[in-house]
């Protein structure tokens, strides 16, 4: 089975392999290194561009910038602009990355139950 790419799959592929597109689809979604930090920490509220580039820490401003466009468009969070001078930017979950949270949750009690004990 091929990877969902930016075009999708083919309905053919999608017919013969339908029992995991749904799997495929979530992951090509959340394909990404830093895209599950970023919709946990938009879970409680709006953030601006330099919040989530301070809270990932490592990543560069390219990466980021590339991550959120990605997120924006495959609709899970919302980029709002204001028209200020500096212009402001703010990032907030759309009810389709919402949806996603109780799974970043569970991936959460996941790493805290079975990843390396931190204490």
């Amino acid at each position: 089975m091929s990877r969902i790419c930016q075009d999708g799959y083919d309905d053919d592929c999608i017919k013969e392999n339908r029992e995991v597109y749904g799997i495929t689809y979530a992951q090509n979604v959340l394909s990404g290194r830093w895209k599950y930090l970023i919709l946990w920490f938009l879970k409680p509220k709006e953030r601006r561009y330099n919040e989530i580039k301070n809270f990932l820490g490592g990543i560069s401003q390219g990466s980021l910038t590339k991550q959120l466009r990605e997120l924006e468009t495959d609709g899970l969070i919302n980029r709002k602009i204001y028209p200020e001078v500096p212009p402001r930017v703010e990032y907030s979950l759309t009810s389709k990355g919402e949806a996603l949270i109780p799974i970043i949750d569970l991936m959460e009690e996941f790493g805290k139950k079975f990843g390396e004990n931190l204490d």
